[in-house]
């Protein structure tokens, strides 16, 4: 993940950098040159917070078709000398997939664009992932001499072609070229190697035995974690101990969860809050507030508490939701994921603080704001508009979004209708269950949903339950 540049929300950039259906509909309204430039600058530089999982590509690819737009911007983006240097997906993926779609709507350009790059760009798997959807055989079949002339025949060289080949996101490109009479020995070899590859690292286990103790399994942890401290290997082990752990094993394992060493104390913690102990919600304070307490240790204590699901665990939370720090921030996203109708002010509470503090793309929101709507905190809907107009997140938007539908009875009339042309399609179907189809523009965005080919199933569905022949709304 990434912090890009997002230009205010009131802006026609803004709006289309967070993928909102109203900075579609203002760029329709809007000098086409001026709609243009704020689109090519979002394709080309890609606004997304976690661009693996936001989606923008679709947005991005119909608001092309609606303004005619050429790829010229984006042929240079791809072919930028930086291409050579910079080969990190994020600098061309977004442009690669909106292409992707261009070429299902039959834009030729686009296709024959992605061809090129899959032919002599850096991030040519992505290319070659979209067009294994969207080009025919032949086209797949003239790129194979290309993409193999990426790989030398040499041992290396075959080792990479083994591991593109394990790892294609699309295997139907290698398939095919696994039937050329000429290419084929090569590709048939390397998916041979990639099923042995994968065949050996399942015979070489490096994980905790049967028969391990309680001991060897804290010791293991810790020792994996200083050799790779990304590994998260403190989970692995908390499962681990599940198994091996009795009730004898108690004194140690609250010993460990008290004063181990990082990783081996990180797994006692989410191994007792698994089980229930009495002792460990006092464990898990402590492991968060005490000073020196490190990242690891309190993280652990914190995604620990998260998964409790006993009544203790709530009440400690309504004690612990008042505080300005982590542990209120946990305390609070348990009322909001569990809690009842009594526990509505605490939460509503958090929610202000937490956008007061920590602004609208704050990580703690996102419970926060799916409880309000569980908890239907009609006094939110404020707060929740807030969050829906100038948070960066299209997936908390569509939360926002989501909980306004249970909160706010101008939603279907306001929000709604712009949501019919969101990026993401859980909010598209929000809309199209909820949007009030007094405005026209509704009823015509429905049907060019219904339509539209690339559109989600869900998406449809829900279109068509309110405009299908039986259904009387439209």
């Amino acid at each position: 993940m990434f912090d890009p540049d997002i230009a205010p929300s009131g802006t026609l950039l803004g709006l289309l950098q967070r993928g909102r259906g109203d900075g579609t509909l203002h760029a329709l309204a809007a000098p086409r040159a001026e709609a243009l430039a704020a689109l090519h600058h979002c394709v080309l530089h890609d606004p997304r917070r976690d661009w693996q999982v936001e989606n923008r590509s679709l947005y991005y690819a119909r608001l092309c078709l609606d303004l005619d737009a050429g790829l010229d911007e984006i042929e240079q983006h791809l072919f930028h000398p930086e291409d050579l240097v910079n080969t990190d997906e994020e600098r061309t993926g977004l442009a690669l997939a909106v292409l992707g779609h261009l070429a299902a709507y039959d834009r030729l350009d686009a296709l024959r664009l992605l061809r090129r790059y899959a032919a002599s760009g850096a991030n040519w798997e992505w290319a070659l992932d979209e067009l294994a959807l969207r080009d025919d055989d032949t086209g797949l079949c003239a790129l194979a001499p290309a993409i193999l002339a990426r790989f030398p025949e040499t041992p290396d060289g075959h080792a990479e072609l083994a591991a593109a080949v394990r790892g294609a996101y699309e295997p139907r490109p290698w398939r095919l070229w696994a039937d050329d009479p000429y290419y084929g020995p090569r590709v048939r070899a390397a998916q041979e190697q990639g099923a042995f590859d994968r065949w050996q690292r399942q015979l070489r286990p490096s994980g905790p035995r049967p028969g391990w103790s309680v001991h060897d399994v804290l010791l293991w942890a810790q020792q994996e974690h200083d050799l790779s401290p990304g590994a998260r290997r403190p989970d692995a082990a908390a499962r681990c101990l599940a198994a091996v752990a009795g009730p004898e094993d108690r004194p140690e394992l609250l010993a460990a969860a008290a004063s181990a060493p990082d990783a081996a104390r990180a797994a006692a913690l989410r191994h007792l809050a698994e089980i229930g102990d009495p002792e460990v919600l006092d464990l898990i304070e402590a492991a968060v507030t005490e000073p020196g307490a490190t990242e690891l240790v309190a993280q652990a204590a914190l995604s620990s508490f998260e998964r409790m699901r006993s009544i203790a665990a709530l009440d400690r939370a309504r004690i612990w939701a008042h505080r300005p720090d982590a542990l209120g921030d946990a305390a609070a996203a348990m009322l909001a994921c569990r809690g009842g109708q009594y526990d509505t002010a605490l939460v509503l509470s958090a929610l202000r603080r937490t956008v007061r503090a920590q602004g609208p793309d704050a990580q703690a929101l996102w419970t926060l704001v799916d409880g309000a709507g569980r908890l239907a905190i009609t006094c939110a809907a404020p707060v929740l508009r807030h969050v829906y107009r100038e948070t960066a997140s299209s997936h908390l938007r569509g939360r926002a979004a989501r909980a306004l539908a249970a909160t706010d009875p101008s939603f279907a009339a306001g929000f709604a209708v712009e949501c019919l042309w969101d990026c993401e399609e859980s909010t598209r179907e929000l809309a199209a269950r909820h949007a009030a189809t007094a405005d026209a523009r509704v009823v015509e965005q429905l049907r060019r949903l219904a339509a539209d080919p690339a559109e989600e199933a869900e998406v449809q569905t829900a279109v068509r339950s309110r405009i299908g022949p039986d259904a009387a709304e439209v």
